[in-house]
């Protein structure tokens, strides 16, 4: 979308100066006219590289995305026109991405196109699940409402990956410190020992003797390490693209200890939430459950909301594929063939989202705490074999000259 420097005065005759997005010069004027600046000079601005705007990921970030939500229902509730409302929002949202695209909005809206179908032009920027709820949403005539529990569900969505990331913060950020330690050990520390060790010619331990091999390889072969290491990133990248390798990375997390009680209650919780969220808005079942299936996370999960898909068309029930599968506990199979049974499907959907996640939360401060005095013990470990690797010998070559 074209960017416009304009200069110009305000009411009372100061001047004023800036850049907007928009999608012509005259609605770029008209804009700035209904802001009370009296345009006297307004120029597009090429895009070169040095004033475009790179964008690292094509989504808009979940927090300026929820705040959007939140106050776009706000306005409607309000009175506010939705035209107004994206106008509002595109001129006080922090996100470059989303102000771009909600210019463009604004201009689909004020040639009579509806909201859902001016957000399917960015589908790359928003959910498709916001897509089809703010569509729902459309025809029932209740989009103030629509958007005020997608806030919810999104907000809830932030607070549980928060938590999630905020459990593993520790232990990545402690093991990322203990490689660099060791990587400095063996390569600035423990070859300075090197040479005192040969004039001695003192018979040293094992652990020495593999220390000693394991520095001399790491300052002779560090870029064979480092060449490893990208290609097993990149063979990694490239093989989770295909739907097998992630149903068996995603069985690895789900199996692991610990870890994998985690992963699992948070990819239920997420998978319930969604199913609530559309139900609640009068998506249908078989397109909610599509959705949700492409979202979930999860390709362990997405395969059996699949099967729950394909059960419900064949006229059986929901929760038939659930109930004897591994990954799914019975507490969400039993709630759901209840709310099947009651015709409250959404309400019970919603009762176990808020259990889950309410399970992750206590998970994810329990791991804090016990794994902080692990990682503080791994690292202590690993520093200390290095260490008395060295010091062990040194001992010998003093008790030797003595």
């Amino acid at each position: 979308m074209p960017q416009y420097k304009y200069l110009g005065r305000d009411q009372s005759g100061r001047n004023k100066n800036g850049k907007l997005f928009s999608t012509s010069k005259r609605e770029a004027t008209l804009k700035l006219k209904q802001k009370g600046i009296r345009v006297e000079e307004i120029q597009e601005i090429p895009e070169t590289l040095l004033n475009k705007e790179l964008s690292f990921g094509s989504r808009v970030k979940l927090h300026d995305f929820v705040i959007y939500l939140r106050q776009f229902a706000t306005l409607l509730k309000a009175g506010v026109t939705v035209v107004d409302s994206t106008r509002i929002l595109a001129n006080q949202t922090q996100s470059k991405t989303l102000q771009r695209a909600l210019i463009s909005i604004e201009e689909d809206l004020r040639n009579g196109n509806p909201l859902s179908e001016a957000t399917l032009k960015h589908k790359n920027l928003f959910p498709i699940m916001f897509i089809n709820m703010v569509r729902a949403g459309e025809i029932a005539g209740n989009l103030d409402e629509t958007l005020d529990r997608l806030a919810t569900y999104f907000e809830k969505q932030h607070r549980t990956r928060q938590k999630i990331k905020g459990a593993l913060a520790y232990p990545a950020v402690i093991t990322v410190v203990a490689i660099a330690v060791v990587i400095f050990l063996l390569v600035a520390v423990v070859p300075t020992f090197v040479d005192m060790f040969k004039d001695f010619g003192a018979q040293l331990p094992a652990i020495t003797v593999f220390v000693l091999n394991s520095s001399e390889f790491m300052q002779r072969f560090w870029w064979l390490i480092v060449l490893l290491l990208l290609l097993f990133v990149g063979v990694l990248f490239v093989l989770y693209k295909d739907s097998k390798t992630r149903y068996y990375l995603d069985l690895i997390l789900l199996k692991m200890p610990v870890f994998g009680s985690i992963v699992q209650k948070a990819a239920i919780a997420r998978m319930t939430r969604t199913l609530g969220s559309l139900f609640s808005s009068s998506v249908p079942i078989l397109r909610a459950l599509t959705i949700v299936e492409t979202i979930v996370g999860n390709e362990i999960l997405a395969r059996v909301l699949k099967q729950s898909r394909d059960s419900l068309e064949e006229g059986l029930p929901l929760t038939m594929p659930m109930e004897n599968h591994w990954a799914i506990p019975p507490l969400v199979s039993h709630m759901i063939a209840i709310g099947e049974q009651t015709g409250s499907l959404d309400a019970m959907l919603t009762k176990v989202a808020d259990f889950y996640e309410s399970e992750v939360e206590i998970a994810t401060d329990r791991l804090k705490s016990l794994i902080e005095p692990i990682m503080i013990l791994v690292l202590a470990s690993v520093v200390g074999t290095i260490v008395i690797s060295i010091m062990v010998p040194m001992f010998d070559i003093y008790n030797h000259v003595q």
